[in-house]
């Protein structure tokens, strides 16, 4: 899509999972002749982000040689939280603002999170599926079940990364009768806690940390060895904040109950990820982000940067 208002290029690389029809890019065209790109090869960046003054990427990279070949670039906008996907070091050599979106999601992760987490404990899809596969005028009682039903409230969720979206998810929780305990290395909050703490107390485990070279593989073999047996864990931050070959062990062999996951490490999901075989996981197509209130505040605020920028103040800059 390309509209042209006679000002400055801007070039959106993959606008399609932030905008596949149901929002409007006219807010952002307002600020020059914009051309959008509902995917980009990364083969195809260099020359699609040539002459732009203005870049807007979700997940498309813009490396150093990306970066260096456009002498006219001056802001890459992200519409995302994440930031990278883009080689910040380069952009700040080059005189380039980085900025990006914070806070957008919080409501809607800290759902899904709850929503996984529930969809584990009661098996609604499973049990929807048995009815009207008619399998309920089949038994000779007027309820069955296939799987445990589990009452959450008095469990401890055990919540890694206290941030906004980790407090989200605790506050709801809480409303679910559980009692907290949280990691985190900033925070100071009566229900902060050790890991090794969370591990050996927590009935679920709830991730909701940034990824870094610290919580690169935070649930591995050694961490989960310190779990309570059949602990319950949700991951929808980021997937490589799991060793999926040790939880998927762990998952077969029981000592974890179940897993709901809507990030894995390698995305799209690959035909030979361990997860696709082991017992009692749940993996949506990372859609926690996606409801389109959420969407909304996303374009919202990637125009807002924009705007900001342009009047010689950024805002929510990450580089520099």
């Amino acid at each position: 899509m390309n509209r042209s208002s006679g000002k400055k290029k801007i070039v959106v690389l993959d606008g399609y999972t932030l905008n596949p029809g149901d929002l409007s890019w006219d807010d952002l065209a307002a600020f020059g002749d914009l051309t959008v790109y509902d995917r980009t090869d990364t083969r195809d960046v260099i020359s699609r982000i040539a002459g732009a003054s203005v870049v807007i990427t979700n997940k498309t990279p813009l490396t150093e040689e990306a970066i260096k070949s456009n002498k006219n670039l001056r802001y890459i906008g992200l519409i995302a939280t994440g930031h990278d996907v883009v080689d910040k070091q380069a952009a700040s050599a080059a005189g380039v603002v980085v900025a990006n979106v914070p806070s957008y999601s919080t409501m809607a992760v800290a759902q899904m999170t709850i929503a996984l987490l529930l969809e584990i404990c009661h098996r609604t899809a499973h049990h929807s599926s048995a009815v009207f596969s008619g399998q309920w005028p089949l038994r000779k009682d007027d309820t069955f079940w296939d799987y445990p039903i589990i009452e959450l409230d008095q469990k401890k969720i055990g919540v890694i990364g206290y941030g906004r979206i980790g407090r989200q998810t605790a506050k709801i929780a809480q409303a679910l009768g559980m009692k907290v305990l949280a990691y985190s290395r900033t925070a100071a909050d009566p229900e902060i806690v050790s890991l090794d703490e969370l591990y050996s107390g927590a009935d679920v485990i709830s991730l909701h940390c940034p990824l870094s070279d610290e919580t690169y593989q935070i649930i591995n073999r050694d961490s989960i060895a310190k779990m309570k047996d059949g602990v319950i864990i949700i991951n929808t931050a980021r997937g490589k904040l799991i060793d999926e070959q040790a939880l998927a062990e762990a998952l077969n062999s029981g000592k974890v109950y179940a897993a709901g996951l809507d990030v894995v490490s390698k995305e799209p999901i690959e035909p030979d990820n361990p997860l696709l075989k082991a017992k009692n996981c749940f993996i949506t197509p990372h859609i926690s982000w996606v409801p389109i209130e959420a969407r909304q505040r996303l374009m919202d605020t990637a125009v807002n940067n924009l705007r900001e920028f342009l009047n010689g103040n950024p805002v929510n800059q990450v580089n520099m």
